[in-house]
């Protein structure tokens, strides 16, 4: 695949060697996400079905998603909600995009191969969840494109913010 300003971009598995860039994303990006350590994405490695960064022709990491099937011993309240409501899913727990790279459809790239991914692996339906108060916006819109729809809300980061939690059937 090629980018407005013709890099060519591609995605491929996490590798030992990303893990930096990942941490750095997730860091730039933590005030929608939930905070990541080393030792925090070593464990969740251990459990993801899908692992995949989108990178540039020098290999540099510009996106990142991290998901997980049904029946995992992932510890986040959301997966265990919907572990809880759906016999197969692949939950979206996390992407990130570098703020360099935001508005270029990279989110969506990765979205397409997930959900491609997840057709392949007869997941049944992708969850996720974007928070609802305060409204992520930008969340919500993106997501409705890929066809979810909310299923669900609760409560999280002590009360302090509510999530969205999100289908879209396969």
């Amino acid at each position: 695949m090629t980018s407005d300003d013709h890099r060519t971009l591609r995605i491929r598995d996490l590798a030992p060697g990303d893990h930096a860039a990942v941490l750095a994303l997730n860091l730039e990006s933590e005030a929608l996400l939930s905070p990541m350590d080393g030792a925090r994405l070593l464990e969740l490695l251990r459990e993801t079905a899908y692992h995949r960064v989108l990178v540039d022709d020098g290999d540099r990491v510009l996106a990142f998603l991290l998901a997980f099937r049904e029946g995992c011993g992932y510890d986040s309240p959301n997966y265990r909600w919907f572990q809880a409501h759906y016999p197969r899913f692949l939950y979206i727990d996390r992407i990130a995009v570098s703020s360099t790279q935001q508005g270029r459809g990279l989110g969506a790239v990765l979205y397409r191969d997930l959900f491609a991914f997840a057709r392949a692996g007869a997941a049944g339906a992708v969850a996720c969840e974007f928070y609802s108060q305060p409204l992520n916006e930008g969340s919500s819109r993106f997501h409705a494109k890929f066809g979810f729809g909310e299923v669900g809300t609760q409560w999280v980061a002590e009360g302090r913010k509510q999530v969205s939690l999100q289908i879209a059937a396969l």
